[in-house]
């Protein structure tokens, strides 16, 4: 069977360069006799890959001598409860509601200190970015969170709230490395990897350097305190090395394309193919406000759940697979991070337009 083209808002699409070349060294990786599954994370071999990783990283993202880079375990819903535990100093600190997401790190944060609701759209499901311009902040919040690219309804911040010198935490999950980004702005970004740079089981964290520290919350465990990664060079205890690894490819394939002003280039130019029909199409309708659409998730639907049942069915069926709507939403969602070729698009659409030749 040849390959499908794959929607899924993560573990997504991979580039296949990548998975090739993971493909020819899996039994042995460069003449050392065995995979990268099997080595050590202690070994000579493996110690070069994550710190080749980080420097492919740090050069692909620019990122100052003053942030840490930090390979960490435990997805988004772990750092929900790391941010909290390690940066809330007064105990308060201020949350921008966009979704899922957000919300479900500002539940974690109320445990463990006051989290105050700045701003929400949920009185519009999600589908917009609140003002952010003036915000109620006080002087005694840690950081301002937000989630900047909300991968179930399909929104982005195109431009960053106004922390009034607040420390700005972000999820980017779902936009890492699909654009540049000035690193210097933020206190903490952190991503998931699988949706845009490697599989599933990976959590990149880039801190600055002044906000890792001892005086956490009395009851951080061990393995949530950034200060842990941070001294032991993401090797406190076994990472997951083959992720890194994957990890790592992407980075020097997006390195050798181009790096990521090539990258947001490709993801506006594919985004544009689709928002372009969505908005001329008499049956497809996005979502989302038209000046926060995200260039990586594109959630639509047709109005109805029976004949959205049936484009999903068909889609599938005809190689356009992972396109349902979050259980949450309904609806379709087509997710078009970096490795998805303008090709796949381009054929997303042309079968969009049969279906609705044939559905109107």
């Amino acid at each position: 069977m040849s390959r499908v083209y794959n929607f899924s808002a993560g573990p997504a699409v991979l580039p296949e360069e990548v998975l090739k070349e993971a493909a020819d060294e899996m039994l042995d990786y460069k003449g050392c006799g065995m995979s990268v599954m099997e080595m050590s994370h202690r070994s000579k071999v493996y110690d070069e890959i994550i710190k080749d990783a980080e420097a492919d990283l740090r050069k692909l993202l620019n990122i100052p001598d003053n942030y840490k880079v930090l390979f960490i375990q435990g997805g988004a819903s772990l750092v929900f409860a790391s941010v909290p535990m390690n940066l809330m100093k007064n105990k308060k600190a201020g949350y921008i509601l966009t979704g899922q997401w957000a919300k479900k790190a500002f539940a974690e944060a109320k445990i463990y200190g006051e989290a105050v609701e700045l701003a929400s759209s949920a009185d519009k499901t999600f589908s917009y970015i609140p003002d952010c311009s003036d915000l109620p902040i006080t002087d005694d919040m840690d950081y301002v969170y937000i989630c900047e690219n909300n991968t179930i309804y399909g929104t982005k911040f195109w431009k960053l709230p106004d922390t009034k010198g607040k420390i700005l935490v972000s999820d980017m999950s779902s936009c890492f490395l699909s654009e540049p980004v000035d690193v210097t702005k933020y206190g903490m970004i952190y991503a998931g990897v699988q949706k845009n740079v490697g599989p599933a089981g990976v959590q990149i964290v880039i801190i600055r350097e002044d906000l890792i520290r001892d005086d956490v919350l009395p009851c951080t465990p061990t393995m949530m305190k950034f200060k842990t990664h941070a001294d032991n060079d993401s090797l406190y205890n076994t990472p997951p090395c083959y992720g890194i690894y994957i990890c790592g490819k992407v980075f020097k394939w997006l390195l050798k394309n181009g790096g990521l002003s090539a990258m947001k280039e490709l993801n506006e130019k594919k985004a544009k193919i689709l928002y372009d029909f969505l908005d001329e199409s008499k049956l497809f309708k996005g979502t989302v406000r038209k000046e926060d659409r995200s260039l990586m998730n594109v959630p639509f639907v047709t109005g109805n759940e029976e004949l959205d049942a049936k484009f999903v069915k068909e889609a599938t069926a005809a190689g356009f697979v992972n396109l349902k709507g979050h259980r949450s939403v309904g609806g379709m969602r087509a997710s078009i991070y970096n490795a998805m070729p303008v090709e796949g698009v381009e054929k997303l659409v042309e079968f969009m337009k049969k279906f609705e030749a044939e559905n109107a």
